[in-house]
């Protein structure tokens, strides 16, 4: 599912991992081969037909499970469910490939969650880039020039974790879309923050001049993708667009500090990292045991960045904050 640094730094694909998936993916996301077979659609017509009405729908509504019915669960969808199930069991016996249904493997559900593994890896990435937020709140005063730049990045990385975590329990029309604009949200965020590093402590108005640009450049991508047309192609695009300016931004100031900075590499190795996982998502398998495709595997490897990406971020808050006090000039 666009980015640089985790969603912690960004979200979704990093940029190069993007532009080849943006090739292999845009057609399948929007149509797969499991909802298109006559089998799965002439099931779910039944299906719907003979307990989604009257008496069985009453009685399918007094046994679901409370959690069911909170996050959403409806007589249809269970229908799509079971539907689901059994057309790849007929995949199965014939020897064929299991298919995707919606542009999504199917997953065994667990409670209420649709996508388990990438429900827990989300939550484990929220937990993480929470408890290193407390650390860098415990270890960095706030007269760190950085400091609420950096306080204010996590909070916008938490709620896109949080969203994702919402999203992957249950695909529906407004938890995609709140996943999505969160994660662009978080890469355009990172890029503030690395303009903010690189020039606004030096040029203040640079930087705000850029947040602004921003700003305008989240309300145009929401606005088209909720009021002209909801394209994965070009949210790919453009989030691959603007992770590369990420990418190249950050990688240029560690090169440029490599020789005054001991602890630039640790931002170098997270850019590295970031990219190099989101090339787990070229995978592309069907679940292991139902639970586990590539996207969850990519989201559980990226868990422990978080800790050496806010490593980094307190030793240069910390080394900002002293050169300030010696009135030596920011690097």
């Amino acid at each position: 599912m666009a980015s640089v640094l985790p969603r912690c730094i960004s979200v979704r694909l990093p940029a190069l991992a993007t532009v080849i998936l943006l090739l292999m993916l845009v057609t399948a996301v929007q149509t797969s081969q499991g909802d298109k077979e006559p089998v799965y659609r002439d099931c779910v017509k039944l299906c719907v037909r003979t307990n989604c009405t009257g008496a069985r729908l009453r009685g399918f509504q007094s046994t679901q499970p409370q959690y069911m019915a909170l996050t959403g669960w409806t007589c249809r969808d269970d229908c799509r469910y079971q539907c689901m199930w059994t057309t790849v069991g007929l995949y199965e016996a014939e020897g064929y490939r299991v298919p995707q249904f919606h542009g999504k493997w199917p997953f065994a559900r667990f409670l209420c969650f649709e996508e388990p593994a990438s429900a827990l890896a989300s939550l484990l990435n929220g937990l993480a880039c929470l408890l290193m937020l407390l650390r860098y709140r415990s270890q960095v005063p706030r007269q760190s020039p950085m400091y609420h730049t950096i306080n204010a990045f996590s909070l916008v990385s938490l709620n896109a974790w949080f969203w994702s975590t919402v999203f992957h329990t249950r695909d529906t029309y407004l938890t995609e879309k709140m996943d999505y604009f969160c994660a662009t949200a978080v890469i355009l965020y990172s890029i503030y923050l690395c303009c903010v590093r690189t020039l606004g402590l030096k040029q203040p108005g640079v930087s705000s001049m850029v947040g602004v640009l921003l700003i305008l450049a989240f309300t145009s991508h929401v606005s088209y993708l909720t009021f002209v047309s909801f394209d994965y192609g070009y949210n790919m695009a453009a989030n691959a667009t603007i992770g590369m300016v990420n990418l190249l931004w950050w990688l240029c100031w560690c090169w440029q500090n490599r020789r005054t900075l001991p602890y630039w590499w640790k931002c170098g190795l997270v850019v590295l990292l970031l990219h190099g996982l989101a090339l787990l998502e070229l995978l592309d398998f069907p679940p292991l045991l139902w639970v586990l495709d590539a996207h969850a595997v990519w989201h559980l490897s990226t868990i422990p960045v978080h800790f050496l990406f806010y490593s980094f971020l307190i030793d240069d808050s910390l080394y900002l904050l002293n050169t300030e006090k010696l009135g030596v000039k920011v690097e």
